[in-house]
């Protein structure tokens, strides 16, 4: 019985040994904090992904000579624009009142509502260029997400996270 027990006491001593060999060269291979992107480095990543999706969209389009004018138009209205000045700090919004913030909360939501009214109409001067065919196109890729909708995280909708009443939970 001694024999067993001092089997296993061996045993369970040579796995943490292992496991603790492993976690320190595991850390080696991982990117530091320190190596996290930058503001401007991420901004470059999305104007890059941005760029790479509309060129896939122009493809599929294979637009006329007379398209490509309102094709250029048209992505030049609704090219994202770059951030602009500095995010107030975390704290200074919670130090506002409550009708403060609402207040800030409504003139954001009025900014981007201007933003997407300005894209809507690019958008249908452009898309009225279109013929039947490549209407079809670029509403399939006008889809977002690889399941359709417009969430942008796993959960919110659009995204499989929306259980209405006749989905069943997963």
């Amino acid at each position: 019985m001694n024999i067993i027990r001092k089997s296993i006491l061996i045993g369970f001593t040579v796995l943490g040994m292992a496991a603790a060999q492993a976690q320190d060269v595991a850390p080696q291979n991982k990117p530091q904090h320190s190596q996290k992107a930058t503001p401007e480095q991420r901004q470059a990543k999305m104007e890059e992904m941005y760029a790479k999706r509309q060129a896939r969209l122009h493809d599929q389009l294979k637009l006329t000579a007379q398209q490509e004018s309102a094709w250029a138009a048209y992505q030049s209205a609704v090219k994202p624009a770059p951030r602009t000045g500095e995010r107030p700090p975390r704290g200074e919004f919670a130090k506002l009142s409550s009708p403060e913030r609402l207040s800030k909360m409504i003139e954001k939501t009025k900014l981007r509502e201007g933003r997407m009214q300005q894209r809507l109409t690019a958008l249908t001067a452009f898309y009225n260029q279109l013929t039947p065919e490549q209407k079809t196109a670029f509403d399939q890729h006008s889809v977002r997400g690889k399941h359709g909708g417009w969430g942008g995280h796993r959960g919110q909708r659009g995204h499989g996270g929306q259980h209405g009443p006749d989905m069943k939970r997963g």
